[in-house]
């Protein structure tokens, strides 16, 4: 029986591929190099793979042959192949000839590949002098040679998801050696994990992350759209926004590599230039999920009263905190029966002046279903716990729940995790929508009103554990003891003491 290759092997061998630029540029450098080759070999193998298929089926007619194969999701032109590279590794000009077919595979693909390679050279000296970047393009090429980096469908078998995987695992390694820039491109798949069973997607949904990162969220949740009997469904269509070019070109990869490249990703600023438009419109969802940054400053105040989109009538958010610019612009890009889930710091849930005034706004509209309190430094550079706001246009109820997290977590070196029970202990808590005690508490707006809209969760969940009663003549009498051993011991040293003279 053939073995086949698992997800840890290459996962591994891509992990160890990124020595060549170890030591000599930060992974933030040199992690877009790795993930652009990676989807390079990849476009390689498929396509050798299916020119093979086709060449069995119909013989060796190579027009008939090259009229298929145009007919597939992607063209690779001729001499853009992994091969053609790998013979060349030695040739004194091999960053130009790579550059040369990125540059004819994005002219072959415009409709799905335009621009993505536009930020990045393997010509540049960001690589090193003209002899170190030669020897380090050869020692990268020489390592995608590696028999478990095939990434042919037919050796895969019909795990071709091991290549997505694959490309989060090495996102998600990046992000984590990055510090505070890797939570900027990066949302743990954990915490993703939960923001999609929380908002559980139907078969037909339009999904959205205005601002997506290298994808991984929009993907996961768009990985949990089930149908109307429960199994896993590919019914559904994905939009997103990012700001950093880097960052909007590996989700664009990373919507390829997962199949999904039909999905509609933009690149530009969300708040000030939103480009997921139907006419002169704001595009609606039915799920409209994101991780934006924490209390971004400049943000966009000074133009955000004049929006054409009117984004802002419930208010506009402070100039150097932007938290509620991105939660405004989700509500409104959702539509009358979606849902929104964003990730937020603890700040938006109490502060006051202008974030207060949106608050109440959004409360009093019966928007607001769900407040979930995350544990400590879940998030890539940064510590401060974080909650989750769900959203929801057609609430049933007046009702607001609040769960408490916090205490649900696996301890780790860098980063806590969340386990697969904390994930579901909050979602079904959330599914049942009811006070746990210590846990979770269900209040009515009157409450929420009588706390002036403040959305701070110790105010609702009393997590407040009583001590055991202190048996007091037991610890007198531990005392008593303890002074005892004291006076022996310092008759013990007096004795020693006066052995060595003094």
């Amino acid at each position: 029986m053939e073995t086949r290759i698992t997800q840890d092997q290459i996962n591994n061998t891509l992990w160890a591929a990124c020595d060549t630029f170890r030591g000599a540029f930060d992974s933030s450098e040199y992690k877009n190099y790795i993930l652009v080759f990676m989807f390079l070999k990849y476009l390689s193998d498929v396509w050798k793979d299916k020119h093979e298929e086709y060449r069995k089926q119909y013989g060796d007619d190579e027009a008939l042959l090259q009229r298929k194969m145009r007919r597939e999701r992607f063209v690779l032109p001729e001499d853009c192949t992994f091969e053609y590279l790998h013979n060349h590794r030695n040739d004194a000009d091999i960053g130009e000839k790579i550059d040369k077919v990125l540059a004819k595979i994005e002219d072959q693909n415009l409709e799905k590949l335009e621009g993505v390679f536009r930020n990045i050279s393997f010509n540049s000296e960001k690589l090193g002098q003209t002899k170190d970047r030669n020897r380090r393009l050869k020692n990268l090429i020489s390592d995608f040679a590696n028999p478990i980096l095939d990434f042919r469908p037919s050796v895969l078998g019909r795990k071709e998801d091991l290549i997505g995987n694959a490309y989060m695992y090495l996102i998600e390694k990046f992000a984590s050696g990055a510090g505070k820039k890797g939570g900027e491109f990066y949302t743990p798949h954990e915490v993703s994990e939960l923001l999609a069973k929380l908002l559980a997607p139907k078969a037909g949904a339009r999904i959205c992350d205005p601002t997506c990162g290298s994808g991984s969220l929009l993907i996961t949740v768009a990985e949990e759209v089930k149908d109307g009997k429960g199994k896993s469904s590919h019914d559904f269509s994905l939009y997103g926004q990012e700001s950093n070019g880097d960052t909007w070109a590996l989700a664009k990869l990373n919507m390829f590599l997962h199949s999904m490249d039909s999905a509609d990703i933009e690149w530009g600023d969300t708040i000030n230039n939103p480009l997921l438009l139907e006419g002169d419109n704001l595009m609606k969802f039915d799920i409209v999920v994101a991780n934006p940054p924490f209390s971004l400053d400049k943000w966009g105040h000074e133009v955000a009263e004049a929006d054409r989109f009117r984004r802002f009538l419930r208010g506009v958010p402070p100039r150097s905190k932007g938290d509620y610019a991105f939660i405004l612009h989700m509500i409104d890009t959702t539509l009358p029966t979606g849902k929104v889930g964003v990730i937020v710091p603890h700040g938006v849930l109490f502060r006051g002046s202008a974030e207060g005034k949106i608050r109440q706004a959004l409360i009093e509209e019966n928007l607001l279903e769900a407040v979930v309190g995350l544990p400590t430094n879940l998030f890539f550079g940064t510590g401060i716990p974080a909650a989750i706001l769900i959203f929801n246009k057609a609430k049933q109820h007046k009702d607001v729940l609040f769960i408490d997290a916090s205490k649900d977590y696996q301890e780790g070196k860098k980063q806590n995790k969340l386990r697969n029970e904390d994930i579901q202990r909050i979602v079904s808590t959330y599914q049942a929508f009811d006070t746990v005690d210590k846990y979770a508490y269900r209040a009515d707006l009157k409450e929420i009103k009588e706390n002036d809209y403040n959305l701070n969760i110790p105010r609702y969940v009393d997590t407040f554990e009583e001590e055991e009663p202190v048996d007091i003549q037991a610890v007198q009498k531990e005392i008593e003891q303890l002074e005892g051993e004291l006076v022996v011991v310092r008759k013990e040293m007096d004795k020693y003491l006066k052995e060595l003279g003094f």
